[in-house]
C-alpha cells in the first residue's frame, strides 16, 4: 500500500473535530508501536475479516494478546490488578481506529461494540511500526486540516523558535478546549506531545519535550512508547533496585522480548501473505521442492549476526523445511548459513519484492524498496546499495551479483 492508496482513504473521511467533538481522535498511548502491536491483535483475533465484531475487552483477554503482552511486559496475565492499565492500552488505539474510520464502534448495552470496516488499511497498520507510523502522520495532518487548525503547525516548523512553539501550543489548547469535552490544560499537553511529535520527526525538525521547545529535532525514540517505565509498573519492580538489576532477575535475563515479538510477527505476516497470496509456493523455485508447502520463514541475514534487520519482511524468505534445513543451514544447523545459498535467496527475494511492487496483482504491498536496501547494506556491512535509485532492480541485482561468493 502506497502514500497514495493511504490519502485516498482519509480524503473520503471528514475529520473536522468542530463537527464531530471527538475528543478521542488521538490519545496518550497512541503512539506508532502502540498502535501496530494493537491492529496486530485486532487483525489476529478478527481474522482480518470485514463485518467482525470485538469489544476492547475481547482484544486485550484474547490468547494471541495475552501471550504477546505478557512476553512484553513481564506479566503473568492481561486479567490481573493491571487491568486498568491494559484498557486504556488497548482501548485508546482503539478509539482511534475507530475516529479514523478503519473501524465502527457502536454503543450496545453497557459496552462499545466494534466492527471491522477496512481490512486493508487495519493490514498495512499491523505490519510494522514504519506503517503505523506513516498512518499515523498522514492521518494526524488531515484531522488537523480538516479542522482548520493547521496553519500554526505550518508556521512553527518552519520558524522553529520558542515564540512560535508557544503560540501553537496555546492555539492547540484553546480549539481542543472549545470543541471537545477536554476542559484541562494538563490534558490537552499530553494529547498536544502525540500530536506534534509524529509530524515533527517525519518532517526533521523540533517538537515538545516535557512541556517545552525541545532542544534538538525529534527522534525515533522520543515517539515511542515509554515501555520501561510501564514493565516496572507490570513486573512490579522494587523500587530500591534498578531496571538493569531487576531485569537480570527476570526468567529470561532481560531480553528484549520486544524485539522477539516483532520477529515473531514478521514471521507470521509473511507466511499468512505467502499462503494466501502465492498458494504456499516456496519463493526460491526449485523443480525439486515446488510440490511441497513453504512452512519455513528463514532469515536471510541470521539474527544472531545482524539484529537491527531482525524483523524487516525483506529479510525473510519462504522456503521449504528441506530447502531451509538441508540447504540455507548445512548439515541441518542453524548456527551457520551456506553463503552461495544466501545469494540465490537474496536473488530470489528480489524477484518476490518486484513483483509485489511493480507486478500489478490484487494483492496487498508488504515491501518496501527503501527498506530492503537497508538489510542489503547491512546484511553485507556496506553502503553500495545506498547508491540505487527507487525501483531499480535491474541495477539492484547488478549490486548483489558483485556479492556472489563464487
Amino acid at each position: 500500500m502506497d502514500e497514495k492508496t493511504i490519502r485516498l482513504f482519509l480524503d473520503r473521511h471528514d475529520y473536522d473535530i468542530r463537527k464531530t467533538h471527538n475528543a478521542r481522535w488521538i490519545d496518550q498511548k497512541c503512539t506508532m508501536d502502540v498502535v501496530c502491536l494493537v491492529a496486530d491483535c485486532i487483525a489476529e483475533y478478527t481474522g482480518n475479516q470485514t463485518g467482525s465484531a470485538f469489544t476492547v475487552k475481547d482484544i486485550w483477554l484474547s490468547g494471541y494478546t495475552s501471550e504477546n503482552v505478557r512476553q512484553i511486559f513481564c506479566k503473568p496475565d492481561p486479567a490481573s490488578k493491571a487491568s486498568n492499565e491494559y484498557d486504556k492500552y488497548f482501548g485508546q488505539p482503539i478509539k482511534l481506529l475507530d475516529a479514523a474510520g478503519i473501524i465502527h464502534g457502536r454503543k450496545h448495552g453497557n459496552y462499545i461494540l466494534y466492527s471491522l470496516k477496512e481490512e486493508s488499511i487495519l493490514e498495512y497498520i499491523s505490519f510494522r511500526e514504519r506503517n503505523s507510523l506513516k498512518f499515523l502522520c498522514l492521518y494526524i495532518e488531515k484531522v488537523l486540516k480538516d479542522s482548520g487548525i493547521y496553519d500554526p503547525f505550518e508556521k512553527f516548523f518552519r520558524l522553529q523558535d520558542k515564540n512560535s512553539f508557544k503560540e501553537l501550543k496555546d492555539a492547540f489548547t484553546a480549539f481542543t478546549i472549545a470543541h471537545t469535552p477536554i476542559n484541562g490544560t494538563l490534558e490537552c499537553g499530553r494529547i498536544f506531545t502525540k500530536v506534534l511529535n509524529p509530524l515533527a520527526y517525519q518532517y526533521g525538525k523540533r517538537g515538545t519535550e516535557r512541556g517545552h521547545l525541545s532542544k534538538g529535532i525529534i527522534t525515533q525514540d522520543m515517539i515511542l512508547y515509554n515501555q520501561k517505565n510501564w514493565r516496572d509498573i507490570l513486573s512490579e519492580k522494587p523500587k530500591d533496585i534498578t531496571r538493569v538489576e531487576h531485569a537480570a532477575a527476570l526468567p529470561n535475563g532481560g531480553d528484549d522480548v520486544v524485539t522477539s515479538y516483532r520477529i515473531n510477527r514478521a514471521k507470521k505476516n509473511l507466511r499468512h501473505f505467502n499462503d494466501r497470496y502465492r498458494e504456499s509456493k516456496t519463493e526460491l523455485s526449485d523443480p525439486r521442492h515446488m510440490q511441497n508447502p513453504a512452512t519455513q520463514m528463514h532469515h536471510i541475514f541470521p539474527v544472531s549476526e545482524f539484529p537491527s534487520i531482525a524483523d524487516c519482511p525483506e529479510n525473510l524468505i519462504a522456503l521449504t523445511p528441506t530447502q531451509h534445513f538441508s540447504y540455507a543451514h548445512p548439515n541441518n544447523n542453524t548456527q551457520y548459513i551456506d553463503r552461495r545459498y544466501q545469494y540465490l535467496c537474496l536473488l530470489a527475494k528480489t524477484d518476490s519484492i518486484q513483483d509485489n511492487l511493480l507486478g500489478g496483482h490484487e494483492m496487498p504491498v508488504i515491501y518496501d524498496f527503501c527498506a530492503y536496501l537497508t538489510v542489503l547494506n547491512t546484511g553485507f556491512c556496506t553502503a553500495e546499495f545506498s547508491d540505487v535509485a527507487v525501483l531499480d532492480f535491474n541495477g539492484l541485482r547488478k549490486k548483489i551479483q558483485k556479492f556472489d561468493p563464487r
